[in-house]
């Protein structure tokens, strides 16, 4: 089994692949050391060609592949395609169209909630994954042929997959379920994180306005500084020592060299620099103007019962659809169902999942339905109205 590591030999697939229906595609890569994922390995099939690609190869260039990528007259299939998409998009600036995820749509045909490949084909095709190369670095050359073997695996078998989940989608009449969840993965704001938001990633571990405008600025700057040396989060500065600069606010090198998670000699380096002036950046912002610290919303009284109520309403219609509980609403999005009605703006106020659960919520919601227990189980009956 050869791998392709000519830009001339990746042209002839990419053109094969082009004539077909559909193609499969999956990547290998490592972010263990880096901030951007490094690609390492693509894998793509059709229903008669499969093919492993080398982005590592000296002279390779990928433009035949994203230009299939952009090809919308064939449709792209990934398993879980998210980290796949993040590369294509930061490599290739472009996002695939259009777009089939096999996790994606297994939930949608009540396969649970966020299905593992290996079990997706063991539970639709015959085939069974050997897992046994998977902590592969892929990075290295040259790759065995059991690692080779592994990597084609998961697109020629993704085939079958998805197949076999289209089938289903069109049985069900789920197609346009599927087609809203794509229309996210395909948007670029998706992927387009800005640092200005870092800050939402952390945990919130402050208690007044001003540590947490300190904890802003340290997580813009520790993203961008990420990016611009592809270094992960950590390595740059750790959390905890977010946290500790936000409650400590040291303004100079004596000052953040005393904080425990400050290692020895840190503050006279240009990132220690950088963090002292982030901090004089958040204590010059006047008092009016800092942010507040999310609270805990207090919920109406009664609020949390009709919750209750929902949960049994949402299990009752994964029951009856087949569908994960996941792709129709959160515990937070029920509960602000329970508090808003037909005002909150969720996703089950809107597409197919108004359609099979927010319209009989509200009903539920407004008394003009109840749930009753008989014959072993729980239903939704209407109610009549007042005489």
């Amino acid at each position: 089994m050869q791998m392709i590591t000519t830009t001339a030999d990746l042209a002839k697939a990419c053109s094969n692949l082009a004539t077909a229906e559909y193609v499969t595609v999956d990547t290998e890569f490592i972010r263990e050391t880096t901030f951007w994922p490094e690609l390492c390995l693509i894998q793509m099939a059709s229903d008669d060609l499969a093919v492993l690609v080398d982005p590592l190869a000296s002279g390779i260039d990928l433009a035949p592949f994203f230009e299939l990528m952009a090809d919308e007259r064939v449709v792209k299939v990934f398993h879980a395609a998210r980290q796949d998409l993040e590369i294509v998009y930061k490599l290739g600036g472009i996002l695939p169209k259009p777009l089939f995820d096999t996790q994606v749509a297994a939930m949608v045909c009540g396969f649970g909630e966020s299905i593992a490949y290996d079990q997706l084909v063991a539970r639709t095709t015959d085939g069974r994954i050997d897992k046994t190369s998977r902590f592969t670095d892929w990075r290295r050359r040259p790759l065995s042929e059991q690692q080779l073997t592994y990597a084609l695996a998961d697109v020629t078998y993704l085939r079958d997959v998805y197949r076999e989940l289209t089938k289903q989608l069109e049985a069900d009449d789920r197609g346009h379920w599927l087609a809203e969840e794509m229309a996210i993965l395909a948007d670029p704001a998706t992927y387009d994180l800005h640092p200005d938001d870092a800050w939402k990633r952390l945990k919130l571990r402050v208690r007044k306005p001003i540590e947490l405008q300190v904890m802003k600025e340290l997580a813009t700057w520790r993203e961008r500084e990420a990016r611009d040396l592809d270094k992960p989060r950590g390595r740059i500065l750790k959390d905890d020592a977010i946290y500790e600069i936000a409650q400590q606010q040291p303004t100079d090198e004596q000052g953040l060299g005393r904080l425990r998670t400050i290692p020895n000699g840190f503050e006279r380096s240009a990132a220690g620099r950088a963090i002292i002036a982030a901090v004089s950046r958040a204590l010059a912002v006047p008092k009016s103007e800092l942010p507040p610290i999310p609270r805990s919303r207090q919920l109406p009284e009664g609020t949390a019962a009709a919750v209750e109520f929902l949960k049994v309403l949402l299990k009752i219609v994964v029951e009856e659809k087949g569908v994960a509980a996941k792709m129709i609403a959160s515990g937070d999005d029920l509960e602000k169902l329970a508090w808003k009605g037909e005002e909150a703006e969720i996703a089950a106020m809107s597409g197919w999942r108004r359609e099979i659960f927010g319209e009989r919520a509200l009903g539920l919601l407004q008394g003009e339905t109840a749930l009753v227990y008989r014959n072993r189980k729980v239903e939704v009956v209407a109610l009549e109205g007042d005489a």
